[in-house]
């Protein structure tokens, strides 16, 4: 039986607990168990992990714990662990710690001999991993991509250099954005894999090029959850780099001195380093009224 100890040492049971990305039905039973015994339950949202403890008919304290969680609340709650306690730290959904919060927690309970036992259970990675027709022998799971323009391609183009296959998770606002800097990137022929609302009413697995995937989304907004996954590419992933904001910048004012057209210059930087002509041509407008 889980519960607070009275034996200050002995130290208590952490929980890593996977939850359902979409359908409840997913909960595995050993999960469902471990939330009834529970002391406490630790979640990035949790009014979502309230709506699965009220499907499930369990009643348990609930606390959050997110990226912004101050280092007081994390020292409280080892301390809670480190004195006997039960708790289950589960993401927003899914297996946490998967571009979620709680590493630090984790290490920090486990250097004070709490015991750290993890819940298998829903993934988005592997469920996307599973039905795309991509090799899962190998591959990278990438966290978000980026919500600057520049920094998403630089982080585009390492991913379609790596030898193996690439996951990685986007909103649904910024899907089109990143889908055309993947063309700028790649080209329009690149292969990708988009999942959409996994294991949910209206899951959409897309597979084909990022051309048709940029002309499906340019008119139907996309919604819910979105999973990426991209095929190995030719490359070591660690090989040279898109060029950083000052090298462009040097380059951009060296076309300039040449006498190349900002037009012309911003399409030939665009080619060579992969970012957006918009923006660059933006970048040459500012350097050409600096002189």
């Amino acid at each position: 039986m889980c519960g607070e100890s009275t034996d200050a040492g002995a130290p208590g049971t952490l929980y890593v607990l996977a939850t359902p990305i979409g359908n409840l039905g997913d909960t595995t039973d050993r999960a469902r168990r471990v939330l009834q015994e529970v002391d406490l339950a630790l979640a990035e949202d949790t009014r979502r992990l309230g709506k699965l403890l009220a499907a499930l008919g369990i009643s348990i304290p609930v606390e959050s714990f997110h990226g912004d969680t101050r280092p007081e609340k994390r020292a409280r709650l080892v301390g809670r662990l480190a004195a006997g306690a039960t708790m289950a730290l589960a993401s927003d959904a899914g297996t946490p710690v998967l571009s979620d919060p709680g590493w630090h927690l984790i290490a920090e309970a486990a250097e004070v001999g709490v015991r750290i036992v993890p819940v298998p259970g829903p993934s988005a990675v592997t469920a996307a991993l599973s039905a795309s027709g991509l090799p899962a022998d190998r591959f990278e799971f990438a966290g978000y991509a980026p919500r600057r323009g520049d920094e998403r391609r630089r982080f585009l183009g390492q991913l379609v250099r790596s030898p193996v296959t690439s996951v990685f998770f986007e909103a649904p606002h910024r899907l089109l954005d990143c889908l055309q800097d993947l063309r700028e990137v790649s080209g329009a022929d690149q292969r990708v894999v988009i999942c959409r609302e996994l294991t949910k009413l209206h899951e959409e697995i897309l597979r084909g090029t990022v051309g048709e995937a940029i002309e499906r989304f340019a008119h139907d907004e996309p919604r819910g959850e979105l999973t990426l996954l991209l095929p190995a590419g030719e490359g070591d992933g660690d090989g040279p780099q898109p060029p950083g904001d000052e090298a462009v910048r040097r380059a951009g004012r060296r076309l300039l001195d040449l006498g190349v057209g900002t037009r012309d210059a911003a399409a030939l930087l665009a080619e060579l380093t992969g970012r957006a002509r918009n923006d660059l041509y933006r970048l040459l407008l500012e350097l050409a009224e600096d002189g």
